[in-house]
């Protein structure tokens, strides 16, 4: 949401600033400025990176008007589900847990934490864990290198949408120029005519100098800062599972694990102990 509220500002604030000045917004609308800007930058981005690149970036920029998904009632409602499975597998064995990592989307205590079974990353990640658990194919004490080596194979996944806009909001100035420089160009060719057709001419190649460097400052990077921070709570969610399980595979209590993860979750997301405390009691009661 506040992306949709910053683009609105800055929009707001350019064409806002331009009328007062008693500028006329349609000699901003352009539409070949738009074409070779917008056309030369879909091709660099097309040239520089493969496709499954690309489409991340756009689902991801999509994605950040939905907000950080990533909140306080998230991780709170992790660690719930971390206690509960963790009980279970005390309580009654580790085999209990296989039937709900075999198929975690269908499995009814999955379902029961809506905010975890929509990150399927976090799900396979926790799944996949305590399927090698089961197997007894990894010593405990190899099993947070192991989860290391995910998590930095999904962080580096998880940024590719940031760099590929970083480097593309590097490109739009000097796309802003080709543009502008086409624009003299034509110009030139109607040197002879009237001043104020020279003058519109001239107005609409500096009209795409304006567009680059607007694309580039007001919308691509802070885009791709926005795409950066998401792809570091992503990791953070991960972070946070990994070292429950690293606890509980050497043998913590569900409460002491559980108390590890919480200690994991940045400040700013964390709740308290007593929180906690409360939220497990409430589970207990159901």
């Amino acid at each position: 949401m506040l992306v949709i509220v910053g683009f609105v500002i800055v929009i707001g604030s350019v064409l806002g600033g331009y009328i007062m000045h008693h500028g006329q917004i349609g000699v901003l609308i352009q539409v070949s400025e738009f074409l070779i800007i917008g056309g030369a930058a879909l091709g660099a981005m097309l040239m520089g990176n493969p496709l499954p690149a690309v489409k991340a970036t756009f689902q991801r920029s999509f994605a950040l008007a939905k907000g950080n998904p990533f909140t306080q009632k998230t991780y709170a409602e992790l660690l719930t589900f971390l206690y509960e499975v963790f009980t279970l597998a005390k309580k009654d064995g580790l085999l209990a847990l296989e039937k709900h990592v075999e198929n975690p989307q269908e499995s009814e205590l999955f379902k029961k934490y809506p905010a975890l079974v929509r990150n399927h990353h976090a799900v396979s990640f926790f799944a996949d864990t305590v399927k090698v658990l089961l197997s007894g194919a990894i010593e405990a004490h190899h099993l947070g290198e192991m989860l290391e080596v995910d998590i930095e194979q999904h962080a580096e996944e998880a940024l590719v949408a940031s760099h590929v806009l970083a480097r593309t909001s590097d490109a739009m100035p000097g796309f802003g120029i080709v543009a502008a420089v086409l624009g003299v160009v034509v110009t030139m060719g109607s040197i002879g005519g009237a001043a104020a057709e020279i003058g519109q001419k001239v107005g609409a190649a500096l009209v795409g100098t304006f567009l680059g460097i607007l694309l580039a400052y007001g919308v691509l990077s802070p885009l791709s800062q926005s795409c950066e921070g998401q792809a570091k709570a992503e990791t953070a969610y991960l972070i946070c599972l990994k070292v429950a399980l690293i606890a509980f595979a050497n043998g913590e209590p569900p409460m002491t694990a559980v108390e590890f993860a919480r200690r994991s979750i940045e400040p700013g997301v964390r709740i308290s102990f007593t929180e906690l405390e409360l939220l497990l009691k409430e589970q207990k009661g159901k």
